[in-house]
């Protein structure tokens, strides 16, 4: 009854008294043609099962709220109503939200309401809606893409019976086939040696690899050798740095004072380890979460847990701040979880309820209760006897680098001695609470953990593991990892389908979603819905096992064609989102400079230990120290992250300054004549040719040997008849070329 009053008193309280007229018209429009708009496209997120951004509009009174972004409307003044904009999209988020834009009748309608006041003659529904900031999941939302169960994907049939290796190839078909294309033929085979040694082991293949694999006439030669290439130890490093981006991986604290973590490495060590030994990716996810609980006496299971520590990390906390950096910090743990393993951005949910995703803000705070009492914290693990005591701390919180017959390693866990640095409140606090609006002096209660509602079709109980009997670990981070990996009734089926999507990105340079971060609904939708379930599908059937669907994938004839551009496909699919080519993909800034040191000759292929911030290290660019205030240089002009969130896609600049490192950089320099000693005693053609072999794993052509001989000659002239000066530009050239720092 009082939201009937509150309503009709609208009727009269706008812009002064309104007369009957304007109030009957305004009322008349309400019921006729505004409230059934209403009540199709607006009450279910704003007033029904949810309340998103805070505004209710089953009543009247609940339009007028200030909710999260003013009001929503200005009685009298359509054309400074915020909902008039959005519903115009002139503003975003555009609404309605996921549907068509309503029609300029409809949209005229509302203003004129909003316009004689927007007058209700009784609320929207019976059941004016739940308490902000508690959202309601429902069935409909766990029916979006991402959330539903896999489907069981039949191959779909094609015309075209001759085109194609294996079942991959058969969606690709189908879906140039729909829109009147076709893809193209294969690529060559030095273009495609050069191409899997560059994806699978970011190295390039030597001249005498090319010449085995040319010479091998069996039809399963080139399978052979993507089996060689998986198993070589290069292969970890190489994907190991796909996920350090992912993982936000730093070996410095950030901030101000960017305090250096020492004993951070092992993490890394752990990824490169795991993709070597093509560790079950189910368990990969469940040791990162609670490798301490899970194997508590595996030294990679202890380091995995520096997956929860990775990032960014206040060190100058005074008493006052402390509670609200302690907030900060799980909000990473649980935000960089989501992320880079069910591709959610649950971060939105912690001052509202997610403004596009079904995450009320409940579930956040009840996921990053899992949290609650892990710190990171230094330990050392002996080989013979695994975890000894802890060691004593120097001023600062940085432990001593070495011991011997020990390795220093930070972890996450629980009830152990934190790294304090120069904290003047608690490690931990023991409760998490529910915080208004993301405010730590507004809390609203204790919170216990659990999970996402969206991805859960069982009680939670099915996932949570008891404590051993005198344990000092809460055994909540065991839960999480058993919800997150249940493929039957938990997060599994989308955990897989957000790493075979990233391994799809990295073979393909896209994504089969493109937004690989991101599988909400503000996200981009899959390309090919069937092929992502198909995969991921076979990702599970097989254990869990990355190796065997990279395999597939390199093995299709989708990854195997050219790269070979075609205006008339192109005007049909212009961003190849049907993958109708294999597009020329810019190597990473790690791969470039790799690849310089292993043609130079001069690569230490020593793997693993601690890494340093010397540019001039021969060891592999995945061992430079990652201290987030001092990237390395040429790191970061060829776009490496700065690892200070998840980065599940890498930008790729072009820039001047680029071309110029090329040219003056003096590393560059140095492996140009580390290149040219290599080359320059068989003489001019010949050596020019096998300094093109060795870069580019193939011969240069006639025009090219002419150029470069020219060259040869006139730098020689050039440096006073230094022949070593001169090879060394005619190297420096060659590794400058666009093809050098491209795979196609």
């Amino acid at each position: 009854m009082l939201r009937w009053f509150v309503g009709m008193l609208g009727v009269v309280l706008v812009g002064g008294v309104v007369g009957s007229v304007r109030a009957e018209e305004g009322l008349a429009l309400f019921t006729d043609r505004v409230r059934p708009v209403l009540l199709d496209q607006c009450v279910k997120c704003h007033g029904g099962e949810k309340i998103k951004g805070e505004l209710d509009m089953t009543t009247r009174e609940g339009l007028l709220h200030p909710g999260e972004n003013g009001p929503a409307i200005v009685p009298g003044k359509s054309a400074d109503s915020r909902l008039v904009k959005l519903i115009r999209h002139a503003e975003e988020p555009f609404m309605p939200e996921k549907r068509d834009k309503l029609s300029d009748a409809t949209i005229a309608d509302i203003a004129k309401w909003i316009d004689l006041g927007a007058p209700y003659d009784k609320p929207l529904i019976s059941k004016p809606g739940v308490a902000r900031g508690h959202a309601v999941v429902t069935a409909e939302d766990k029916n979006y893409w991402a959330f539903a169960p896999l489907k069981s994907t039949k191959i779909p049939a094609v015309k075209d019976k001759t085109w194609g290796h294996n079942p991959i190839d058969r969606f690709i078909l189908a879906a140039c086939e729909a829109k009147g294309i076709h893809p193209n033929a294969g690529t060559d085979q030095r273009r495609l040696i050069r191409r899997a040694y560059l994806d699978l082991i970011g190295l390039p293949p030597t001249p005498l690899n090319v010449d085995v694999f040319l010479g091998d006439d069996l039809p399963t030669a080139y399978e052979a050798l993507i089996d060689r290439l998986l198993a070589n130890p290069h292969f970890g490093e190489r994907q190991a740095r796909h996920w350090l981006d992912v993982a936000r991986f730093g070996e410095s604290h950030g901030y101000e004072q960017d305090y250096d973590r020492p004993h951070a490495y092992p993490y890394r060590d752990f990824v490169i380890r795991a993709i070597n030994d093509d560790l079950p990716f189910d368990t990969f996810v469940k040791w990162q979460l609670a490798g301490d609980e899970i194997a508590a006496k595996n030294r990679q299971a202890l380091a995995a847990t520096g997956f929860l520590g990775a990032g960014t990390h206040a060190t100058q906390i005074t008493a006052n701040q402390a509670e609200k950096e302690r907030y900060d910090e799980l909000d990473d743990m649980a935000n960089t979880t989501a992320v880079a393993f069910l591709g959610l951005t649950v971060g939105c949910a912690r001052c509202h309820d997610h403004k596009f995703d079904p995450i009320p803000s409940k579930d956040y705070y009840r996921l990053i209760s899992t949290f609650t009492s892990t710190v990171r914290a230094t330990i050392v693990y002996d080989n013979q006897r695994g975890v000894l005591p802890q060691p004593t701390t120097k001023p600062g919180g940085v432990y001593p680098t070495t011991r011997p017959g020990a390795t220093y390693m930070m972890i996450c866990s629980e009830g152990i001695p934190a790294m304090r640095l120069h904290t003047q409140g608690p490690d931990f606090y023991p409760q998490t609470y529910f915080c208004k609006r993301g405010d730590v002096n507004q809390k609203d209660g204790e919170v216990s953990a659990g999970f996402l509602t969206v991805l859960e079709s069982a009680p939670e109980d099915r996932w949570h593991a008891t404590p051993p009997e005198g344990s000092e670990l809460a055994y909540r981070r065991t839960a999480l990892a058993n919800w997150i990996t249940d493929a039957k009734q938990g997060a599994g089926q989308l955990l897989a389908r957000v790493i075979v999507n990233r391994i799809w990105q990295h073979h393909f340079g896209r994504g089969l979603v493109a937004t690989p971060n991101d599988f909400g609904v503000q996200g981009d939708k899959p390309s090919h819905p069937d092929l992502l379930d198909y995969l991921a599908s076979e990702l599970i059937r097989n254990g869990w096992r990355l190796k065997p669907i990279h395999k597939l994938i390199m093995t299709s004839a989708a990854y195997m064609q050219s790269g070979d551009y075609d205006e008339a496909r192109a005007a049909v699919d212009p961003d190849n989102v049907l993958c109708w080519r294999r597009p020329p993909m810019r190597l990473e800034a790690e791969v470039i400079r790799d690849s310089m040191l292993s043609v130079s000759g001069m690569l230490d292929e020593r793997m693993l230990g601690p890494g340093t911030l010397d540019e001039a290290m021969p060891r592999r660019s995945i061992y430079f120290f990652v201290k987030r205030s001092h990237i390395i240089p040429s790191m970061l002009l060829f776009d490496a992250p700065n690892s200070l969130t998840s980065m599940g896609t890498r930008a790729t600049t072009t820039v001047a300054p680029q071309a110029l490192a090329m040219l003056n950089n003096s590393a560059v320099r140095t492996w140009a004549k580390a290149l040219a000693k290599r080359v320059a005693d068989k003489g001019g053609s010949e050596g020019i040719t096998e300094a093109y072999r060795l870069a580019l794993a193939r011969e240069p052509d006639a025009d090219e040997l002419s150029e470069m001989s020219s060259f040869l000659a006139d730098q020689t002239v050039a440096h006073d008849g230094n022949a070593e000066l001169a090879w060394a530009d005619v190297c420096q050239a060659v590794l400058s070329l666009n093809e050098f720092l491209y795979v196609e």
